[in-house]
């Protein structure tokens, strides 16, 4: 305290002997006062913290003070080693050994290891000198061959998440059987597949990754993401669900072979599961609605672009005890008698999050009764790709929408010509601003053609920045009204709030319960 005081003194002293010098000399007195060096170490530390590791590689060059700061270990508990995803690029084997040693430590919790550095030598110092690392991400899908690991005896024991990113044509067996017996204290697993980089010919589908075994090895899992893998299907679905009891989120996003057989069995199991994500799955209707919704705990769901009918989703949602989050856009049997029987026969007390992105045969009359009726406890809303979803509509039931906090609206630059008229986007932020203060993250998704505003816009946008302090993200088309909101935000000091579609898109999956457990890579 007295240490903090005494610095206060010293800059006070500084500032009052600065005001009675001339312009001139303040200005050259200034830079000799005035300077970095004046902080603390904390202070210091805690600057570095905000900076990637690339940085701070570079900072340690400056001087003897910087670089005892650059190696403070709490400054390398979370490392990436791969450079395509603005890691840090490590040359070799002998180069991560060392930092191993003499930076990561203690300290080190999460970290990512690309193919050619998963060495059983590296794990052999991982498991000796990190004795707290308990985020591990290998990636091998890249690989074109494994390293020899029939030496390894050793692997981190104290993992809570691990990810695997496997490759198409490496089998992993010969290195999972080496791990399997380190692994039982894991809670989260994600295993991720190659569907953003397949090749519309179809090649040969290997399985890799022995689920199976896998499983066995980790009966504590609470947390399963099986993410774009093209083997994977009902059986290895199956599979988890008669050894991990305590499981309560699954995800298996892009797993086209899973067709819902597993669905009865995975309920009647896993009495604990509250979180099921099957975003364009090839679920089948018969296999859904076999499935016994209303004896599960499943309240967070994802049915997203699996071309369910309007009878399988009627039965499915009248069916579930309490749903609190539903992701189902992309479905053309998504209609108003859907919504109607839902209102209807349904529990949507607990319901805080909602997508319904491009299901284009609900109409404005539809929308409105239900969101009127519901819109007060939905903290998340995805409307966007809905022609009959306009600004008219918006403004009316947006004082319905009082909790909002994520709020997607629009219609991509390719949908555009199914408006039947323009948006009016002033009279937009108006209604926003009076009824969604609470809101933090938005996203007006309407090309810029069909976006119309008038000279007092800037008066609306003020008013939007003012009232919702709270709004940390918001994405607009790129043209001429994101140059005027953007300038507009930025005088006010806050340059991060407005970005464009092309590199950001709002979700409400902030909302699910396990979000920060499912999020890898």
């Amino acid at each position: 305290m007295d240490r903090r005081r005494s610095l206060w003194d010293t800059l006070a002293s500084d500032v009052q002997a600065l005001s009675s010098l001339n312009p001139e000399d303040r200005l050259s007195e200034r830079k000799s006062l005035t300077t970095i060096d004046k902080l603390p170490d904390k202070v210091l530390l805690n600057i570095f913290s905000y900076l990637p590791h690339r940085e701070i590689i570079s900072n340690a060059r400056v001087c003897k003070k910087w670089r005892q700061i650059a190696y403070d270990t709490r400054l390398w508990s979370c490392v990436s080693l791969r450079p395509e995803w603005q890691g840090l690029h490590v040359n070799n084997i002998e180069a991560l050994m060392f930092l191993i040693s003499n930076r990561f430590g203690a300290s080190l919790r999460y970290l990512e290891v690309p193919m050619d550095l998963i060495t059983h030598v590296v794990l052999h110092e991982l498991c000796a000198k990190c004795p707290n690392l308990t985020n591990l991400l290998l990636d091998f899908s890249t690989a074109m061959q494994l390293h020899d690991f029939n030496d390894m005896q050793a692997f981190p024991t104290k993992l809570r998440t691990m990810c695997i990113c496997l490759s198409e044509v490496i089998f992993m067996e010969g290195f999972m059987r080496k791990i399997y017996n380190f692994i039982n204290g894991l809670e989260v697993l994600h295993l991720v597949g190659t569907y953003e980089k397949a090749d519309e010919e179809e090649e040969e589908i290997y399985e890799v990754i022995n689920i199976p075994k896998l499983k066995s090895a980790t009966p504590n899992l609470k947390v399963v993401n099986l993410y774009g893998i093209n083997f994977v299907d009902d059986s290895h679905i199956e599979a988890f669900s008669s050894n991990c009891i305590q499981l309560e989120c699954l995800a298996v996003n892009f797993c086209a072979k899973v067709t819902g057989t597993s669905l009865k069995i995975l309920l009647s199991r896993c009495k604990k599961l509250k979180c099921l994500l099957m975003q364009q799955c090839s679920l089948q209707n018969e296999n859904v609605m076999a499935a016994e919704w209303e004896k599960s705990a499943v309240s967070e769901l994802d049915v997203t672009a699996t071309d369910l009918s309007a009878d399988c989703l009627i039965d499915l949602l009248t069916r579930i005890p309490a749903l609190r989050w539903l992701s189902a856009g992309q479905l053309d049997g998504f209609t108003d008698a859907v919504l109607k029987a839902w209102t209807e026969r349904g529990n949507l007390k607990a319901l805080i999050g909602l997508d319904l992105e491009l299901c284009d045969n609900l109409t404005e009359e539809g929308l409105y009764k239900f969101l009127a009726r519901y819109g007060q406890g939905l903290r998340g809303l995805v409307l966007s790709g809905i022609p009959q979803c306009t600004d008219s509509l918006c403004s009316n039931v947006m004082p319905a929408l009082k909790n909002i906090r994520i709020l997607k609206l629009g219609l991509a630059e390719n949908l555009a010509y199914r408006m039947a008229g323009k948006i009016h986007v002033d009279g937009l932020l108006e209604n926003l601003s009076r009824y969604g203060a609470k809101i933090e993250r938005l996203e007006l998704s309407w090309d810029p053609e069909t976006l119309r505003y008038s000279d007092k816009s800037q008066k609306c946008i003020d008013t939007l920045r003012v009232r919702c302090l709270n709004l940390k993200c918001l994405v607009l088309c790129d043209g001429k009204y994101y140059e005027i909101v953007k300038a507009n935000f930025e005088r006010a000091d806050r340059t991060t709030v407005v970005r464009t579609s092309t590199n950001c898109c709002v979700s409400i999956v902030y909302l699910l319960t396990h979000y920060k457990d499912l999020v890898f890579n």
